[in-house]
């Protein structure tokens, strides 16, 4: 059955398949740390709480800050669901926000929103301590504070076994260098949309990281300290966030009206695409065969970034199917041609 039947009887009610991107869960609970439960510390959490979220969404350390969000600053409880607490360790506040309330708080206030769909990040973490040198690993203790700060930062993060093979390749020299293969190489099994390579130290009970970030053919690169390893893990953390939430976050109302033409539908990759244009208005337009047309509201860049998350690839123009859309009657004015072309 072709796929424009299928669409025509309705059976595409469902959204659960997996694509290389992860569905963030948690994404508006918010854990803050707190030494007790009185309630001046419990207002001062809350506050850390709505910053936490605020930056996690939009990837802005001065989002918090802008004058349309007063009164939220002033009463966050109009956006909070409920709260709660965690004994630990750490002990902690668990707000939650309401997602609709929140998101049209942040939208009115003219922020760009970076959805719950978000790129799988694989980290290499080497620790150099007083104890020794250690690739951190799933399933280790030493990777808790990791999955911590990336929750925490609205990131899904991978890690590596650590098995044999790959301490071989998690090295120093590796980690700080620029050229990526031996760590691509290693990576590929895992899935991952993002490549993160991280090499902390400890000096005189203070921890410093180099870090590297590669995403697609790009890569960023940074410092940080911190006096701990959580800390430090949330600062690193942190940083990723700020350098891929511009590639992904989706402003509302100024965004660029536009046809996106996708190639090779299935069902269900229907399903897929349908959840990963969520963040720019998808509206399905047409439907030609195993060729679908999607009205879409962004920037072609942040197009580009989220479809790459399902490994889709860009048409070239040259490469562009001509002629009229099957069925279409002679002397029918053609409908406007797609400004973007990606296939599967």
């Amino acid at each position: 059955m072709r796929l424009s039947q299928l669409l025509a009887v309705g059976c595409l009610s469902f959204f659960s398949l997996a694509s290389h991107a992860e569905i963030l869960t948690g994404l508006y609970q918010v854990n803050e740390p707190v030494t007790g439960q009185a309630p001046e510390e419990r207002a001062q959490a809350t506050q850390k709480a709505l910053e936490t979220l605020v930056l996690r969404l939009t990837g802005d350390t001065k989002a918090i800050q802008r004058p349309a969000l007063e009164a939220i600053r002033k009463d966050p409880q109009q956006i909070i669901s409920q709260y709660g607490y965690d004994a630990g360790p750490p002990q902690s506040l668990r707000v939650d926000f309401d997602p609709v309330s929140t998101d049209r708080a942040l939208s009115q206030a003219g922020l760009s929103l970076w959805g719950s769909n978000r790129p799988a990040l694989l980290g290499w973490w080497l620790s150099d301590s007083v104890e020794g040198s250690s690739l951190v690993g799933d399933g280790q203790s030493a990777a808790e504070p990791l999955r911590r700060a990336a929750q925490h930062r609205g990131l899904p993060l991978r890690l590596p076994l650590a098995d044999l093979s790959e301490q071989l390749v998690g090295t120093a020299e590796n980690l700080e260098g620029s050229d990526p293969a031996p760590l691509k190489e290693a990576s590929e099994r895992y899935g991952a949309d993002v490549l993160l390579a991280v090499h902390a130290r400890e000096e005189e009970g203070q921890w410093s990281a180099q870090w590297r970030l590669w995403v697609d053919s790009q890569q960023e690169q940074g410092s940080a300290q911190a006096p701990d390893q959580a800390a430090l893990a949330d600062a690193v953390m942190l940083a990723v966030s700020e350098r891929l939430a511009p590639r992904y976050a989706v402003k509302p109302g100024v965004s660029t009206e536009q046809l996106l033409e996708v190639q090779g539908m299935t069902l269900e990759r229907y399903a897929q695409l349908g959840r990963l244009l969520e963040p720019f208005g998808g509206q399905l337009k047409r439907v030609d065969g195993d060729r679908i047309v999607y009205q879409v509201n962004g920037s072609s860049e942040q197009l580009r970034s989220q479809l790459g998350l399902a490994h889709l690839q860009e048409v070239p123009a040259g490469e562009a199917p001509s002629g009229p859309v099957v069925g279409q009657a002679p002397g029918v004015v053609a409908a406007p041609a797609p400004q973007l072309r990606f296939r599967w």
